[in-house]
């Protein structure tokens, strides 16, 4: 018969002391530690277990922490798969809380390591060990989520009576003595985005008009049609703190009043789908996709409302993405350069090479069509086209326009000479009167 050859326990001995008092003695209270530890490692060589060299003591160090310089090395060197056995002379020398506990003997278990009490009777390598470290872990994860439910009963009851709980104060407050305080500059921000809201209804040219004004997040970025909506439905500028969807009462004061943000939420339940058509019906652009910038930039229709007015503009796309400046021809008031365009195409109608090339371009499909017939048909339209419904306007822009061209001399446009003819063969047909 062989004798079995035992695995080697590779014990690693931990020792701790609060004060530093009485640490200059020749043997202290970490040498008294440590000898009791020895002789039981000592005791347990049948076993296979061996003391290791390295010595684990921190002298002077609480146990209410984990940053110990010998506990630190001795996980580290758990981790590098240097012991096998952590032996101490009581629990509370390890540490005096169970939540830390319970994290180092997660470490313990995914190494593989057991742990000894000399002292207590607590040995994790028996089965009665596991059983009292599984009790000794069940209160933690007790003490973890008692601990979890006083910090969300304390925030709850902080909610409910409007205080600010911390995080990113909306744009128009500040934070002073951890309370919201109204900054006077974004706050007036705030209330024309909610009444130009009202005006328009579209979160998409509040938008694009935010950044034509150069307004940006706290943080300097744009502000976009998803920041518009969380602005307007955030209930902290009427006055109150929210937690989890219930509304109190705030310690801050409002920076919109009810009657605004209800008529706000009005819009807000409408389909977008609704707002916008009202949106293009309230704000027709003539010169839509077919106006360009001296850097080759599309511009965009805008428009804004001042004392009941509507003004409208078209604004370059290059500075809605870099801002004011970035453009010699940034935006333009969109009744004069319709104007203009409309008076140049008035000229052009009278324009011998045009009428003649109206002519040819609608010959193609209506053959006894004359030159008489295509001037006539040009000349028609100057006295009617302010009849025309705005709508019927922009789709003549867009069948005679295939683009407009604006620099810093003025304005350049290339027609459609399709365009002309169909427009001919439309006026001679009266499908054009028709529709003023």
């Amino acid at each position: 018969m062989t004798k079995p050859i035992l695995r080697k326990l590779r014990c690693a001995v931990y020792t701790r002391k609060s004060s530093e008092e009485g640490l200059e003695q020749e043997f202290n209270s970490l040498h008294a530690q440590r000898e009791a530890c020895e002789a039981y490692i000592a005791s347990q060589r049948s076993e296979g277990w061996v003391l290791v060299r390295d010595q684990y003591d921190d002298g002077g160090i609480s146990g209410g922490t984990l940053e110990r310089p010998a506990l630190r090395r001795l996980l580290q060197d758990i981790e590098d798969g240097l012991i096998d056995v952590v032996v101490v002379y009581k629990i509370d020398r390890l540490s005096r809380s169970l939540m830390d506990f319970s994290k180092l003997v997660e470490v313990f278990d995914r190494n593989g390591v057991t742990f000894v009490s000399v002292t207590q009777s607590f040995n994790t390598t028996t089965s009665m060990g596991r059983l009292t470290l599984n009790i000794l872990l069940s209160f933690a994860q007790f003490e973890r989520e008692v601990t979890a439910e006083r910090i969300r009963d304390k925030f709850r009851a902080s909610r409910q009576k409007g205080m600010w709980m911390g995080g990113v104060p909306p744009l128009g407050y500040v934070v002073k003595d951890r309370k919201l305080v109204e900054d006077p500059e974004a706050a007036a921000q705030v209330r024309w985005v909610f009444a130009r809201f009202l005006e328009i209804g579209s979160g998409t040219v509040l938008a694009r008009e935010l950044a034509d004004r150069g307004v940006t997040t706290r943080h300097g970025h744009r502000i976009d049609k998803k920041f518009i909506y969380r602005m307007l439905s955030n209930r902290a500028y009427i006055g109150e703190a929210v937690y989890k969807g219930e509304s109190y009462p705030g310690e801050h004061d409002a920076i919109i009043d009810r009657k605004t943000w209800d008529r706000v939420h009005t819009i807000l339940t409408e389909s977008p789908r609704k707002r916008a058509a009202r949106t293009r019906a309230d704000t027709p652009a003539l010169l839509k996709g077919l106006l360009f910038g001296p850097d080759g930039a599309a511009f965009s229709p805008t428009h804004t409302r001042k004392g009941g007015r509507l003004y409208r503009y078209y604004v370059s796309q290059t500075v809605l993405k870099h801002g004011a400046g970035s453009c010699p021809v940034g935006r333009l008031p969109a009744g004069d350069v319709e104007a203009a365009v409309i008076d140049k195409l008035r000229a052009v109608f009278r324009q011998p090479e045009i009428v003649v090339g109206t002519w040819k371009a609608a010959r193609a499909e209506v053959a006894d069509i004359t030159e008489a017939d295509a001037r006539a048909a040009l000349q028609q339209l100057d006295p009617l086209w302010d009849e025309l419904f705005p709508a019927e306007q922009a789709r003549i822009v867009a069948l005679l326009v295939e683009r407009v061209d604006i620099g810093t001399d003025g304005l350049n446009f290339r027609l459609r000479m399709d365009g002309l003819g169909g427009l001919a063969r439309e006026m001679l047909s009266g499908s054009i009167g028709a529709a003023a």
